[in-house]
């Protein structure tokens, strides 16, 4: 066995990899909107209703300093807005914007279209649907 050999790899090395290189596919396509994937991960959290910076956050795993400098930047992009949150003027309410709205629906819209995807695995919905199942059975509220 080649230790390159990719068809010996272990699943989960398998997942990381396909994500990482889907994630740099899709760098360029963020880029043009000035965004990146944590951008990207906020705008879908606030999509349909405001939440807490802190909530977003936790929601993704990383710490509220980093989650600070993700919605910093997009609210310079005029993608979010941030305000005190009611009865905590300590902790910031994340709201997106027309702009942040539409630049999201459009990006997700262009994923789903997404010819290199479909091209390399056929059946995007099959795949999605094995991914969603595993984060599921995964998946942990911190």
């Amino acid at each position: 066995m080649r230790p390159d050999d990719i068809d010996d790899w272990p699943t989960g090395r398998l997942l990381s990899t396909a994500a990482r290189l889907v994630e740099q596919s899709w760098e360029s396509v963020l880029r043009a909107h000035d965004l990146t994937h944590a951008g990207l991960f906020v705008l879908h959290a606030v999509e349909h209703a405001p939440a807490s910076q802190r909530e977003i956050a936790r929601t993704a795993r990383v710490t509220d300093q980093t989650m600070s400098r993700t919605i910093e930047k997009l609210e310079r992009a005029g993608y979010v807005t941030r305000e005190p949150y009611p009865g905590d003027e300590r902790r910031k309410l994340v709201t997106v914007t027309d702009t942040g709205r539409t630049t999201y629906r459009k990006l997700i819209e262009l994923e789903r279209e997404d010819a290199t995807l479909t091209a390399a695995v056929g059946d995007v919905a099959a795949l999605r649907s094995q991914l969603l199942a595993l984060v599921r059975a995964l998946h942990t509220v911190p």
